[in-house]
């Protein structure tokens, strides 16, 4: 997982002054449809249609994808907001760092753990929820392909998010608003659109960038209804060859033909003054007026926005609301898994661990309590074979109740691998693998195993296949791996690209790492023995850290929960003699764990110059 870090700073969270006054103001409707769940603090009836909705588009994948995975293991949940006060009661952090947020229509969060999505029943319009459900056919494509180029991801989600509803028809294809940019502006070169990232190559133009996404969606348009396409099974032949590992311009030419041929007819088609659509008929059982709808508790409206801001990282809200939840039903499970997570990112382990339990035992369905309970119990340290035993029941569990939550996954294959139980740490990885197939760390971990079975052509392969196609953290975690690879075992392949560095490179495991504020510079320092290296953030710097992590990226804290992995840091040597260097790039590996009859001991930290 990469990203970009800051100085990390504590800074209390300014409270608008709607604060956490929405929840107490009564209690949301809750509507049940099939395979959505809305609360909507609006009518049952705009509940209602918000869940069919949500349903027809579903419906589009199943019908055109019948072998698509159309659940995952995070749950959406759905707002359906009154009105901008109401859409602002619930997401204020959206306001303080956006002042355009009064003309959206719609917010989607996606999380590893949980999803939401927001809708604003007053921009009931044509075309107003896009945003929102293109984010939602991306977490469709992200849980079915391992791998997806930025202009097919995005052309998909434009593709299908444009979707629009009659009452009893269903129009694909139509085009959104930034299809009028095709008409007045030169197009990106077919070339230029496979290869680049419009937020980097475009970086503060946003008519460029809305250019790029309006020609991904002409592009994906074309690969549906132009002259030869036939009807888009080309284009499901092409993202096929994709998933098999070929390279895009390669399956692009064997597809379509020459670029410069879909160049001309590209060009052409963007000059259409309309397009098409098709209609599809929505299943007959998808009568709103059989959704279920009750009202909910305050308490239970709470836990719900409480959630909501506490997967967008607004603590300080979210710890307000989850107190008052707790004060109106101190049985409510849901609450007390919420506040233990607040007691994690504080760092008090010990009452997080205690409100995991409350959440479990008031509820047996609360797999998320469980599995955070159990991987901050002894146990999950696989000490002992006794240890192994309790952390697969444990884990088994997890499962029984979630089958399709693949961080549970990753943490056996880890067991098994403790065990040196190679064959199955590898079957249990791959699972991980297939349900989330856009996390490079999971297919690292395939290759890791791979690589300690002895089959290093193949963990070859996984290592290029990340480094071709991913960037940051995971591509250097990657490089990691290929280096890894006798040289030998990889002839065949060609050798991935090597992002640029700063010079120096430190690798070992955490002793330490120190929160900066807005005097002192955020710190860590490794080990080597008895000797410590320590490196200091000035600012900003880039960052990542492992998808296998067991928290994630829905509860990564770079102050907390850090000692003992290995930290890969590039720096800048420093001047000042207290430390040894400034960090330019910061990233946290998880190595697989020796397994009970390996008795060599682990890496030391090393120093040299960054990895050619």
């Amino acid at each position: 997982m990469d990203r970009s870090f800051g100085t990390f700073v504590s800074v209390a969270a300014l409270t608008l002054c709607l604060g956490t006054a929405s929840a107490k103001e009564k209690p949301w409707t809750e509507v049940q449809s099939p395979h959505f769940r809305v609360l909507t603090d609006g009518s049952i009836a705009q509940g209602r249609r918000i869940a069919n909705e949500f349903e027809q588009i579903r419906a589009v994948f199943a019908i055109q994808f019948p072998n698509m995975r159309l659940e995952t293991g995070s749950p959406l949940l759905i707002f359906a907001a009154r009105d901008e006060y109401s859409m602002k009661s619930l997401a204020p952090a959206e306001w303080k760092k956006n002042p355009m947020a009064g003309h959206v229509a719609g917010l989607f969060q996606t999380g590893w753990e949980k999803r939401f999505a927001i809708v604003r029943l007053d921009q009931d319009r044509a075309g107003a929820y896009q945003v929102v459900y293109h984010e939602y056919v991306h977490s469709l494509l992200h849980a079915n392909f391992h791998w997806l180029p930025t202009w097919l991801d995005e052309g998909l989600a434009e593709y299908y998010g444009s979707t629009y509803f009659e009452k009893s028809k269903v129009y694909v294809g139509a085009p959104p608003l930034r299809a009028t940019h095709l008409r007045d502006q030169l197009l990106i070169p077919i070339e230029k659109l496979m290869t680049q990232n419009p937020y980097v190559a475009y970086k503060g133009d946003d008519q460029r960038i809305d250019l790029y996404y309006a020609e991904s969606w002409e592009l994906v348009h074309y690969m549906v209804f132009g002259p030869g396409m036939d009807k888009g099974k080309k284009l499901i032949d092409f993202y096929n060859k994709l998933q098999r590992g070929e390279e895009q311009k390669k399956a692009f030419v064997e597809t379509f033909g020459s670029i410069e041929d879909m160049q001309s007819a590209l060009n052409r088609y963007a000059r259409n003054f309309v397009f098409g659509s098709y209609v599809i008929n929505p299943p007959e059982q998808l009568d709103e007026k059989n959704y279920i709808s009750r009202t909910l508790s305050l308490a239970e409206t709470e836990a719900a926005i409480g959630a909501y801001r506490l997967w967008t990282h607004d603590l300080t809200d979210a710890r307000e609301i989850i107190i008052a939840g707790l004060q109106d039903d101190p049985k409510l499970a849901e609450l007390h898994e919420e506040m233990g997570l607040i007691h994690f990112a504080d760092g008090k382990d010990e009452e997080a661990v205690g409100e995991w339990s409350a959440a479990y035992e008031l509820d047996k369905q609360r797999y998320l309590a469980l599995f955070f309970k159990t991987m901050m119990s002894p146990a999950a340290r696989l000490e002992t074979v006794a240890d192994t035993e309790s952390f697969h029941a444990a884990l088994a569990e997890v499962l029984k109740i979630n089958p399709q939550f693949a961080p549970a996954y990753v943490r056996l294959s880890m067991m098994y691998v403790r065990l040196n139980d190679l064959t199955s740490a590898l079957a249990v990885s791959r699972k991980a693998e297939q349900l989330e197939p856009t996390r490079a760390g999971y297919h690292l971990l395939s290759g890791k195993i791979l690589l300690r079975q002895g089959k290093e052509a193949q963990a070859a392969e996984y290592a290029k296949f990340v480094a071709d196609r991913w960037i940051g953290a995971d591509h250097n975690e990657a490089l990691e791996l290929w280096n890894a690879v006798p040289e030998s075992q990889r002839q065949a392949l060609e050798v991935p690209v090597v992002e640029a560095a700063e010079p120096q490179m430190a690798t070992g495991p955490v002793q330490s790492t120190t929160c900066g504020d807005e005097t002192h510079p955020m710190a860590v320092t490794l080990q080597n023995g008895a000797k410590t290296i320590s490196f200091r953030a000035h600012g900003g710097y880039r960052g990542g850290f492992s998808d296998t992590l067991w928290y994630g990226e829905d509860h990564f804290n770079g102050c907390r929960h850090l000692a003992g992995m290995r930290a890969v840091v590039y720096y800048k040597p420093s001047d000042d003699k207290q430390y040894d260097g400034d960090i330019a790039s910061l990233e946290y590996r998880e190595d697989l764990p020796q397994a009970f009859d390996n008795k060599s001991n682990p890496g030391q930290t090393t120093t040299s110059a960054a990895p050619k």
